[in-house]
């Protein structure tokens, strides 16, 4: 039987299977993952290592060499490449084709805290991703006040909106850019240092003895046994100007006598303007894993109600933009 023929004495059922097929196709169009680039599963891995402070050849004899020489021992390991800049020494890790990236990055992970047995005291645990061409730009998260400083936007970021915004499908939330990191200030005076014949480090180590984390107890009054916390942790950073320093004969310096404490930022790194004024952004890149059209518009409606989940909490205006690819290098729409 031909299929003419077949279509001619079965019309019904041939009608049946075209709009079947057609919905199907729908459908499949629908819950299809699609996306501008795809997910090359490349096998590299990132690790990136801060020590505020430290020099580029500081950085690179003290922190990067003790990396480059544990990483391979890594399984799957082609080549390390590294670059120590002012305060960060970034290391890229490229694997084998066919390596298992997941038992890459465990082993990564393990030797990261050998080397850092070997490296000056002080040092954080880097952090360790892995990115794909998929990785692409979202959008930015801008913020704007009248009445806080960039200092205050910077820590309301990345303390209360940056958890909101990781939330996000198919979104990863690097650290906000624009203003230095919220830092109780403590400025000291040289004058007065020499006046008391007094080092810099002996205020620090009275600030470590004067502010010092203590857990809390318990002590038994009358038939009850409740928990009572200490004050070994200053609540005020004023209170920080009333640490003694030193006792000498029936006189005792504070800091106070030396310095002030001041609720401030450290040194300046970033800078970024909106409309001719400071600010600070969250910028957003998508994840390498790709999403749906039912994922993607979830993604916009929960990035355009952030805005008034944080409004509705704290003063200042956030403004929510996206950017478009081509506006950092890439050709077509973002959201």
């Amino acid at each position: 039987m031909s299929l003419v023929s077949f279509a001619l004495r079965r019309p019904i059922s041939l009608l049946i299977a075209v709009v079947a097929t057609a919905l199907v196709g729908f459908l499949a169009l629908d819950r299809m993952s699609r996306d501008i680039f795809p997910d090359l599963g490349l096998p590299v891995l990132y690790v990136a290592q801060p020590y505020g402070g430290l020099d580029p050849a500081q950085m690179e004899g003290f922190i990067t060499n003790y990396y480059e020489y544990h990483f391979l021992y890594i399984t799957g390991i082609e080549h390390v490449e590294s670059r120590s800049i002012q305060g960060v020494a970034l290391i890229k890790l490229q694997f084998h084709p066919g390596t298992n990236m997941a038992q890459a990055t465990a082993e990564t992970v393990s030797y990261v805290d050998r080397a850092r047995a070997f490296m000056p005291a002080g040092t954080v645990p880097p952090f360790v991703m892995r990115f794909d061409a998929g990785s692409v730009p979202v959008g930015d998260l801008v913020f704007s006040s009248e009445t806080k400083t960039v200092a205050e936007l910077q820590d309301a970021a990345l303390f209360r909106v940056r958890p909101l915004f990781a939330t996000l499908p198919g979104v990863s939330a690097p650290p906000p850019f624009g203003s230095s990191q919220r830092t109780i200030l403590v400025r000291l005076d040289p004058g007065e240092l020499r006046s008391y014949n007094m080092s810099p480090d002996e205020v620090v180590r009275a600030l470590a003895a004067g502010n010092t984390v203590s857990p809390s107890g318990n002590v038994r009054i009358g038939d009850l046994w409740p928990t009572v916390p200490v004050n070994s942790v200053v609540g005020d950073i004023r209170g920080l100007n009333n640490i003694p320093i030193r006792t000498q004969g029936t006189q005792t310096i504070f800091i106070r006598d030396v310095g002030s404490v001041e609720d401030g930022a450290d040194i300046q790194t970033g800078y970024a303007l909106v409309d001719g004024r400071r600010t600070v952004y969250i910028p957003g890149d998508q994840t390498s894993g790709r999403l749906d059209a039912r994922g993607r518009a979830s993604r916009q409606s929960q990035l355009a109600a952030l805005p008034i989940r944080f409004a509705g909490r704290h003063q200042g205006q956030l403004r929510v933009r996206p950017v478009p690819l081509r506006h950092r290098g890439h050709p077509g729409p973002v959201l």
